[in-house]
């Protein structure tokens, strides 16, 4: 019994003192599901192990309603094994008992009273517990009748001198059996225990024991989710343990109206997968049942909000006399199906999410369809304009409803300010959910401008299966790139919280190969555009590590360019894609093409005014100058910022401000702006440029050997980039796992994380020369192996020849050293090293020491009186 300890302690404290003597009431309260029942089965278990006589009764049950029919269940079981006393040791009361138990009652003879049969229970647990003591257990008392509940109310007052225990367990619906385990609880009479959902580490332990295996080997990603939907219900979570562990295959069942609300639609929307497991769904129902034709419009309207809803707006649409509709809300509240959410009455929420998926099942299409075009109505007329969260809303009922054009446009207005605000995991799951709403019917200008925000936002967010979703690819996994048109109802859960939550990206660990996607079949849409949309599909894919798809994406755009040359737009958006794919092409003059590309789409972005372009060709062109031209880099990092500020482009501006920062860390060997960007990044789901970030955070770090948190922060990376497919980050973070090893001269793990690193750098030659450097001659360098530090350093510089770098190899700090030690040739000696220590990078923090090492060696070499010197210059 999993997180449960302090009230199972307080029930064998009740126990033995039973068993010496001192009787005592326990009230067991709390939600449906959450564990009452199994509470008291624990606690016969135990009453019987010790020795003690366990009786036990339940309210309710099907039949018409007859008195003292808990008490009567309870002791008929002990009766027939011979337990009970023989009624004339009761005196008086013992007729009382016989009448109590006997089933064949004249219905004319009115039931003996509760004081007597208070009475004659009391005798009788005194009797059955004089040797070891009594438990007496009431299930659902909140179903008993009215003698019942006087009958207990009589004993909670006159027990303490029996050797029993009465353990009461009570739901949390008002009623009288509530109120009386509540005034019990302030007379002192009994003690109360409310019983609450389990945290996570319970249910972790509860997902671990259905699963027959240690917590260890749970995912946690299947934790999270089991969590978010069960709201820590022991009820509810085995439940859905059992539905998602079990096999993958389920029958559509037909809804309860079998006319389609849209014949455009797919035949498959007459039907529905249960996305609810049976058992939680019947739970559902039950607890809705008894809210009549109100409860149900209401709830069902409610739930096509998702998990929580607006009480004004379905007022408004429901049309009911307010007062009505609080005492429906009221009693839904006291069925545990939904709660307050947030300050004041405008908001509800359902207890937890599987109550609002159940009752979404329940809906036929033609009934949806109903309920969503009046909560779509109610949405537009309270709040014109649809500000903030409500274009999401509208766009959710509009699809609902089955009127895709207005959803698609919804969803794209509101994925627009979405990224206006940089938040784009959040503009990718609202464009991916437009874009499974696109028919062939849709205007092509709409198809296509929902398909380049789209793209636009998984490139900023990482979300590779996004776009998976709206351009099928060969090698995206079919669980979660699946090109089914979009069904609202059957979207999975994780999808709908994202939109509703805004995480940037959902945690539920769905990842595989990385997408390489294909562009969809969309006749009408102008080939200049089409050109464009290649152009961003060339950038997905070299997100992903594939430069073989950018560079045949490239091939296509600029074949359709050929064919419309005024296309200027889209001409530049295919020149700073081609400019990227440049970076992962193995070629001697990759950087020269690079930056010649970026300066033509500057050129273009300039004249067409195109400021998101023009960023992002400043960007481009400030990192291919760092190394060589430190200043002009800091200039075009500068000015794109500035254009971003101006302009509102959060992404843009803080992919600026992190080469800024990364600049100035190089300096002052603080790292703290690039956190900080870092930061900004996660907060809005910019995945890819917070990794970008962290591979810069993780290199800093390795230099200021804080190795643990540089690791930590790999790792992390790591399993990220490995989940969504992003190749181009997983090749850096590899980078940066093998030069933490090499800093600490751990060779193993070193050459470990360099044969992960291998099959990732034909997508990233330039990290061939970066690796020998900054890895493998490092290391030799700490082992003192100079000669083979030097062999590894002339690779690098061989790799840098024949694919030039982008970053620091090695060239102007341990090339420096090993110069002068003479393990290089033709670079040695006092011109070698004014040269290098007069280089932009030869001023970094990072370079100082080595260069102040190799001045102290080369005046030891000249019998220079003060080699003190130049030590001191390493600090």
């Amino acid at each position: 019994l999993l997180g449960r300890a302090a009230e199972t302690g307080q029930v064998a404290d009740a126990l033995a003192a039973a068993r010496s003597g001192r009787g005592g009431a326990l009230f067991v309260t709390g939600e449906p599901g959450i564990g009452k029942t199994r509470l008291a089965a624990e606690a016969l278990a135990a009453a019987a192990e010790a020795g003690m006589v366990t009786v036990r009764g339940r309210a309710g049950g099907v039949g018409p309603s007859v008195p003292y029919r808990p008490l009567a269940q309870a002791l008929l079981v002990p009766a027939r094994a011979g337990l009970l006393p023989d009624p004339d040791r009761l005196g008086r009361y013992g007729p009382v008992l016989t009448r109590l138990l006997d089933d064949r009652r004249d219905p004319h003879v009115p039931p003996a009273s509760p004081l007597m049969v208070a009475e004659a229970v009391l005798h009788l647990l005194a009797a059955v517990g004089a040797r070891r003591g009594c438990l007496f257990v009431l299930d659902d008392l909140h179903d008993a009748d009215a003698g019942t509940l006087a009958v207990v109310e009589y004993l909670l007052d006159h027990l303490g001198p029996q050797p029993a225990v009465l353990l009461l367990v009570v739901g949390g619906v008002p009623g009288s059996a509530r109120e009386l385990a509540v005034r019990a609880r302030l007379d002192g009479t009994a003690g109360f225990l409310e019983l609450r959902p389990l945290g996570r580490r319970d249910v972790h332990l509860l997902v671990a024991a259905e699963l027959d295996t240690t917590p260890a080997a749970v995912p946690p990603e299947l934790v999270t989710r089991v969590l978010a939907a069960g709201a820590g219900i022991p009820f509810v979570v085995k439940e859905l343990v059992r539905e998602l562990t079990a096999e993958p295959v389920r029958t559509a069942v037909p809804v309860r109206t079998a006319e389609p609300a849209r014949t455009t639609r797919p035949a498959g929307r007459t039907t529905r997968t249960p996305s609810v497991p049976a058992a939680v769904a019947d739970h559902v129902r039950r607890q809705a049942g008894p809210l009549g034709p109100l409860g149900a419009e209401l709830l069902g309207m409610a739930a096509l909000f998702g998990p929580s809803f607006p009480l004004p707006v379905l007022e408004h649409a429901i049309g009911r006399e307010r007062a009505e509709l609080s005492a429906t809300v009221r009693a839904a509240v006291a069925a545990y199906l939904i709660t307050p959410h947030g300050t004041g009455r405008q908001w509800y929420a359902f207890r937890h999410r599987l109550v609002a998926e159940a009752l979404l099942d329940d809906l036929g299409p033609d009934e949806r369809a109903g309920y969503a075009r009046r909560a779509a109505r109610a949405v537009s007329e309270l709040h014109p304009g649809l500000p903030g969260a409500w274009c999401t809303h509208a766009a959710e009922l509009h699809d609902h409803a089955g009127d895709p054009a207005e959803a698609v446009r919804l969803y794209g207005e509101a994925a627009r300010r979405a990224l206006a605000g940089g938040r784009a995991g959040r503009a990718a799951a609202l464009l991916a959910r437009a874009h499974h709403l696109v028919e062939p019917a849709t205007a092509p200008e709409l198809h296509a401008a929902v398909l380049e925000q789209l793209l636009d936002a998984v490139a900023c967010s990482g979300r590779l299966d996004r776009s998976a979703s709206a351009c099928p690819g060969r090698t995206a996994p079919p669980a979660v790139f699946s090109p089914r048109r979009h069904d609202p109802s059957a979207v999975p859960r994780h999808d709908r919280s994202a939109v509703a939550a805004d995480p940037g990206h959902a945690p539920d660990g769905s990842g595989g190969a990385p997408c390489v996607p294909d562009m969809p079949d969309m006749p009408g849409v102008p080939a200049g555009r089409r050109a464009g949309i290649h152009a961003r599909l060339s950038g997905l894919a070299v997100l992903a590590g594939r430069p073989a798809d950018a560079l045949r994406h490239l091939d296509t755009a600029r074949s359709a360019l050929r064919d419309h040359p005024a296309a200027d737009a889209q001409a530049a958006l295919v020149d700073i894609a081609a400019a990227h794919a440049e970076l992962h092409r193995p070629a001697p003059d990759r950087l020269r093409k690079a930056a010649g590309l970026a300066l033509r789409a500057l050129d273009a972005a300039q004249r067409l005014d195109l400021p998101d372009v023009a960023c992002r060709a400043l960007l481009l062109l400030g990192q291919l100058a760092r190394e060589q031209d430190e200043q002009a880099a800091v200039a075009h990092f500068g000015r794109a910022r500035a254009i971003a500020l101006a302009r509102r482009l959060p992404v843009l501006r803080i992919s600026a401000e992190v080469q800024l920062a990364a600049v100035a860390a190089s300096h002052d060997g603080r790292p703290a702006r690039v956190e900080q960007a870092r930061r900004e990044a996660l907060r809005l789901g910019l995945l890819p440029l917070a990794h970008e970030a962290g591979f810069v955070l993780a290199l800093e770090r390795i230099k200021r050997c804080e190795f643990e948190e540089a690791g930590a922060a790999v790792q992390e990376g790591l399993a990220d980039a490995s989940r969504l497919g992003l190749g181009r980050t997983a090749a850096e973070l590899r980078l940066a796992e093998a030069v933490g090893y090499a800093h600490q001269g751990r060779r193993a793990e070193m050459a470990q994380a360099l044969g992960a690193l291998a099959p990732l750098l034909d997508a990233s030659p330039g990290l061939r020369a970066m690796s020998c450097g900054l890895a493998r001659a490092f290391c030799s360098l700490l082992e003192e192996r100079h000669d083979v530090a030097a062999q590894e350093l002339a690779q690098a510089f061989a790799h840098d020849a024949e694919t030039p770098a982008t970053g620091e190899f090695g060239r102007n700090d341990i090339a420096l050293l090993l110069g002068v030690l003479g393990m290089l040739g033709g670079r040695t000696g006092r011109p070698h090293h004014a040269a290098v220590a007069a280089a932009s990078a030869g001023r970094t923090r990072w370079s100082r020491p080595f260069a102040g090492l190799a001045h102290a060696v080369l005046l030891g070499r000249e019998g220079r009186p003060a080699p003190g010197a130049a030590m001191r210059r390493l600090r």
